[in-house]
């Protein structure tokens, strides 16, 4: 189940396990989270001004809150 890899990558953020979170990016089969969170950690490393870091890692937790909430219709839907 995908909701899963939402939750573990919304952790990981939170816990700032980026080690982790770089294995889900490889595992996951969702390739849009597996882009986001690959945008978000190479601007982490990389970038030098904090607002990109900043907007990447804002674009990763609005990707994942849409993903969750679409998951979890989904399995009302079909649960």
């Amino acid at each position: 189940m995908i909701k899963a890899d939402y939750d573990r990558a919304l952790f990981y953020t939170h816990r700032s396990e980026w080690d982790n979170l770089l294995i889900l990016m490889v595992r996951t089969k969702d390739n849009f989270l597996s882009k986001k969170i690959e945008h978000f950690l190479h601007a982490y490393n990389f970038e030098h001004d904090y607002s990109v870091i900043e907007e990447k890692l804002y674009t990763l937790l609005r990707y994942l809150d849409h993903a969750a909430e679409r998951s979890s219709q989904e399995i009302c839907l079909y649960g």
